[in-house]
């Protein structure tokens, strides 16, 4: 096995076959042509435009090119923003076939984003047969979708499939699928996406699982108890990880709804802000393990599960928006490092009653996780200023502080900690790598009475944020990323770092700040926002872009993290590269379309390195 392994690695080809690039996520290749020793010789080999930003709409604008391709069969396919699937050339970069399932543009959607594609392989047909092997996909749209990977024809049986049925529909737009399925024997297994803060009983976060070749529903899986009727979401809008030899799944679930009130939600919410082991051939729960109790705060688990071993145990690593981490045992969900439940504050709210206790890690975390009026930063003594005026009188009693009429400063914030990028699993080493950011929030609860005024005072004073309605509770939501009148952030860089963790004893082993963000006089901040996540190869390198600031993906030395070389893109690139060989050349691919709702560079290419 090795020698074969071995014998591909030098002259064949090495397929990225999954989005995490296998069904457990590591986002690890063994692919070791491209070396700490000669990285800084990477080149562009080619570069594509999807063309998916035309025609132009008011969703162009919050667009975002999130995808991770996928390498298989001598062939890379990806998917856009508006959930055209791509096939391409993995050497040249030449279109072999473009499907638009024709996304209505007209409409409003939550998210306009697509993190990629699966694929399926039909063992009842034979080589050259229509759709023996699948591209299975869903839409923002809420479809999910079976294309011919050799053609990409719609396949016949499977077809498209409504996902808005059985759900409790409300508003169509806020139920999507913006995550690849996971595939797992015959079944295509599920979530969805679900727009926050509208109301207390949306769409509920039903998890399903379809026959791959007839579309035939074989189970569905409900995070939520049947006795909370006035609750929904709870859904899982990531990515799925798989073990398919022991026919498991492992779902990130999100929120309960609302995000910011639980009045109408009491207690733990079933298997909310969980990671949920299920039997994949049945759905059948195997074990839970809750990040957050009560959730208040937005605290979806956002990340993919890894499937990594610790100690010689197969364990599911899991990384949190909190800054939390933590190592399960992959068959009892037993945490393998050290964790308690230690008293946090309460909430102030009438009608609230949030969780006497959180769990905590008694190990290493991946982000800051207090920020108070004197720790206010600014780029000036005038921005640093504003930013301490602007905390001054908040609630701020540390992490898991809830919402309150005040206001309250949530650190991390919602777009904190690790995110959608997920992490990357290093198996030699151990090492789970993250990109992790630090980015404030302020949160109030306000008298549904009160809106319109406060609404209006927030205006006034140029204040930057969103309203969640929150319809069917006494409260409306206001959120605001605090940010000083330059755009920069009002807690202290790094806004991000890059994390290696030694998972064995749950410590990192070093950090570093993730890119900059350019200042107009030439000069830098560590540490831009990142929205994306690494890659780790057997070459011993780290491959990352994230930086909504920049336009450059970077090679980090594993060991080190020392940056080791850097390439210029056409736009930002928020999304996680991949890698891949081709008669023994290696190939490093990025999608590079920016981020509409994070204003970073837009643009539609997908770009592929390689040593010359």
């Amino acid at each position: 096995m090795h020698a074969l392994l071995a014998l591909l690695l030098i002259s064949g080809d090495v397929d990225w076959s999954a989005y995490g690039r296998d069904a457990g996520g590591t986002r690890y290749s063994p692919l070791a042509q491209v070396t700490r020793q000669n990285v800084t010789q990477l080149k562009p080999a080619w570069e594509y435009h999807t063309g998916a930003l035309l025609p132009k709409s008011e969703l162009t604008s919050k667009a975002a090119f999130e995808a991770t391709p996928i390498m298989i069969d001598g062939t890379l396919y990806l998917s856009t923003p508006f959930n055209q699937v791509i096939a391409l050339d993995p050497v040249t970069g030449q279109e072999r076939w473009k499907f638009d399932p024709d996304i209505d543009r007209s409409h409003g959607y939550s998210e306009v984003t697509s993190r990629g594609v699966s694929t399926w392989l039909d063992s009842t047909r034979k080589k050259g047969d229509p759709c023996q092997r699948r591209i299975i996909f869903g839409t923002i749209d809420a479809r999910l979708i079976a294309v011919d990977a050799a053609s990409g024809k719609v396949c016949d049986g499977f077809s498209q499939i409504d996902l808005t049925q059985g759900v409790g529909l409300k508003n169509k737009g806020d139920y999507q699928v913006t995550s690849p399925p996971a595939i797992v024997g015959d079944l295509v297994i599920t979530g969805s996406s679900i727009g926050d803060g509208r109301l207390a009983d949306s769409e509920r976060g039903i998890v399903r699982a379809y026959h791959a070749r007839t579309g035939k529903l074989v189970w569905s899986f409900d995070p939520l108890p049947a006795s909370l009727k006035n609750a929904g979401a709870a859904n899982a809008w990531s990515t799925i990880a798989a073990d398919p030899e022991r026919d498991m799944v492992f779902v990130p679930t999100g929120s309960a709804s609302p995000d910011f009130y639980g009045g109408e939600r009491p207690g733990n919410n079933g298997y909310a802000n969980s990671v949920v082991a299920l039997r994949a051939s049945t759905g059948q729960v195997l074990w839970a393990f809750q990040v957050v109790h009560h959730d208040l705060w937005d605290y979806d688990v956002a990340s993919q599960p890894a499937l990594v071993t610790w100690k010689g145990t197969p364990a599911v690593a899991v990384t949190t928006k909190i800054g939390h981490f933590f190592v399960l045992d992959r068959e009892t969900g037993t945490s393998l490092l050290p964790i308690e439940e230690r008293p946090v504050p309460q909430s102030k709210i009438p009608g609230e009653q949030s969780s006497p206790t959180q769990p905590f890690p008694k190990y290493d975390t991946l982000a800051p996780q207090k920020f108070s009026a004197d720790d206010a930063w600014g780029i000036t003594p005038e921005e640093k200023a504003w930013c301490k005026a602007r905390l001054e009188g908040l609630d701020s009693r540390g992490l898991f502080t809830p919402p309150s009429f005040e206001g309250t400063i949530v650190f991390p914030g919602n777009v904190g900690g690790v995110n959608w990028g997920s992490s990357a699993y290093e198996p030699t080493r151990g090492y789970l790598i993250v990109a992790s950011d630090r980015l404030s929030t302020i949160v109030r609860l306000i008298p549904r009475d009160k809106l319109g005024d406060e609404v209006k005072a927030a205006n006034q004073n140029r204040f930057n944020f969103e309203v969640g309605p929150q319809r069917g509770t006494p409260y409306a939501m206001m959120r605001e990323h605090l940010r000083a009148p330059s755009g920069l952030p009002c807690n202290p860089p790094p806004f991000s770092e890059l994390i290696a963790v030694d998972l064995a004893t749950g410590m990192k082993k070093w950090s570093v700040p993730l890119g900059s963000i350019p200042l107009p006089n030439g000069g830098a901040i560590p540490g831009g926002l990142a929205l994306g996540g690494p890659m780790v190869t057997g070459g011993g390198l780290i491959f990352v872009a994230a930086t909504t600031s920049e336009q450059k993906l970077r090679a980090f030395d594993v060991d080190s993290g020392r940056e080791l070389w850097s390439g210029d893109l056409p736009a930002s690139a928020q999304s996680t590269p991949m890698t891949f060989s081709v008669g023994g050349k290696q190939y490093i691919v990025i999608c590079a379309g920016g981020h509409g709702k994070a204003g970073s560079k837009m643009g539609d290419s997908v770009v592929a390195f390689a040593l010359p």
